[in-house]
């Protein structure tokens, strides 16, 4: 663990196994975490803050933007460690890590220009505010595995670069390429115990971090029903949450389209990361009058992916993370199947030595598929696209919204009446036209309905990590009271 800037054991001296998902190969040992370990981050983090949060912006940018480049001059490594641990292409994994420098760098260069608001009360200038931005404290975070480096940088950024300290505990599958990124930001300068990393269960040390009256503030990222959890016990203590949870994003192909770009769209949206992220695309819906056409070349596309393990340069698309996901992701296939569903190509676990000690399974596309099945009504997280006929935007946009999700969603489309009316009718937290699953630092992301509460990216992320204090000035002469 990373605990003070240091390397830590933990006080249970128990420790947990790290698999690459391809090979079942080990890849380690790393600490099972105790709520002992958690308060000593804590307190470790307490301790930071009182030097971190008196640093003034631009000494706290320097800081940050040569962790980002110490991060960046490591990415070849950092990207092999984290196709291990993950499974995904490696060049999946060097997209991962530049993406976590960009965060860091993003907000870094954000704070320098960040100021305070001048609020002119009356005309005599008897009477003026001041607000300004103070860093909360300390924060914890709990982190997904499909994203194991950049979804921790989209908490580590704002969070640090506003001032506040953090505890992270990362997916228990997934921690050790974020462990060495943490060490090279301790490198760069931060002061010791700004950033910890508790590895261990969540039923332990991701407790500890939400129940902690010392944590100011929780973000997790994950599924739906965890972050209700989150929920309810932060708001025993009116703690500030920031949920990032699950997504069924739908895209919708209008018959103006153009074709070769919305395939592109839905392949990467898809089979990216095997199909395991939260913003992808996994409802498709297809005017009636460009099915065939779209089918039939989709689907010639989609045999071209080549599965197999993600340090192979021939790699389209690596293994799901466990033999629980795949088992999940195959019992959805069944019940789509029970209900009339019909698969198009894929549906099995690909064949040959090479797959057998890996979590493989084959990118999947289903039609006729009930609006009850489970692939509709759950977040699917795997490379299964289920395909829907529409007769109207109208219509697309009406059974895209039946959905307990809003995350993401896109729209592919010529003209711009339509590209309009879509983004404002969509229940979505990001509407893409034309392009999908693209998240730059600069815009804001999250999502709507039960895909999650406030905002990464861009300067509203900034202010779910301080707080705006008013300071009232009056000069003017004081008059009796009565």
């Amino acid at each position: 663990m990373r605990i003070s800037g240091q390397w830590a054991e933990s006080e249970s001296k128990e420790y947990f196994e790290i698999r690459n998902p391809a090979t079942s190969e080990s890849l380690g040992l790393v600490p099972k975490g105790t709520r002992g370990d958690v308060k000593k981050a804590i307190e470790s983090a307490s301790s930071a803050f009182q030097i971190w949060s008196k640093l003034d912006p631009r000494s706290r940018a320097r800081i940050l933007i040569q962790s980002a480049e110490l991060v960046r001059s490591q990415q070849e490594e950092l990207a092999v460690m984290l196709t291990k641990e993950n499974g995904k292409p490696l060049r999946e994994s060097r997209g991962e890590v530049e993406a976590f420098s960009s965060e860091i760098e993003y907000f870094a260069n954000l704070i320098r220009v960040d100021t305070g608001t001048y609020v002119p009360i009356n005309e005599t200038a008897e009477r003026r505010a001041v607000v300004v931005f103070e860093p909360l404290g300390v924060c914890g975070a709990i982190t997904p595995w499909n994203a194991p480096v950049w979804s921790p940088a989209r908490v580590i950024a704002p969070c640090l670069a506003a001032g506040n300290t953090l505890v992270i505990k990362p997916a228990s599958a997934t921690p050790l390429t974020l462990l060495h990124c943490t060490e090279l930001m301790d490198k760069a300068g931060l002061p010791k115990g700004s950033l910890n990393i508790v590895t261990g269960p969540a039923t332990i040390v991701g407790s500890e971090i939400v129940e902690n009256p010392d944590i100011k503030k929780i973000t997790f990222i994950g599924d739906t029903e965890t972050g209700k959890q989150v929920m309810e016990v932060a708001s025993r203590r009116v703690k500030r949450v920031t949920l990032e949870l699950g997504g069924n994003d739908a895209m919708i192909v209008c018959d103006d389209a153009n074709l070769d770009d919305a395939i592109e769209g839905a392949l990467r949206g898809r089979f990216a990361l095997a199909g395991q992220g939260c913003v992808a695309v996994k409802r498709l819906f297809l005017f009636e009058q460009i099915a065939d056409k779209f089918i039939a070349r989709f689907l010639e596309r989609v045999k071209t992916i080549v599965v197999g393990n993600g340090l192979k340069p021939s790699t389209i698309m690596g293994p799901l993370i466990s033999a629980n996901a795949r088992e999940v992701v195959e019992s959805q296939i069944a019940d789509a199947l029970e209900k009339g569903g019909k698969v198009m190509i894929g549906g099995t676990r690909p064949k040959g030595s090479e797959f057998d000690s890996g979590f493989f399974y084959m990118p999947t596309v289903m039609v006729d598929v009930p609006e009850g099945a489970k692939l509709v009504t759950e977040e699917c997280f795997g490379p299964v696209l289920p395909i829907f006929l529409i007769g109207s935007l109208d219509e697309g946009i009406h059974y895209a919204n039946k959905s307990r999700y809003g995350l993401g969603a896109s729209v592919w489309t010529t003209d711009l009446r339509s590209a309009w009316k879509a983004a404002l009718g969509l229940q979505s937290g990001v509407v893409w036209i034309n392009t999908c699953r693209d998240e730059p630092p600069e815009i804001p992301f999250g999502g709507v309905k039960e895909s999650g509460l406030g905002r990464a990216g861009s300067e509203r992320a900034l202010d779910h990590y301080r707080e705006p204090k008013t300071i009232m000035f009056d000069l003017s002469p004081k008059k009796p009271w009565f």
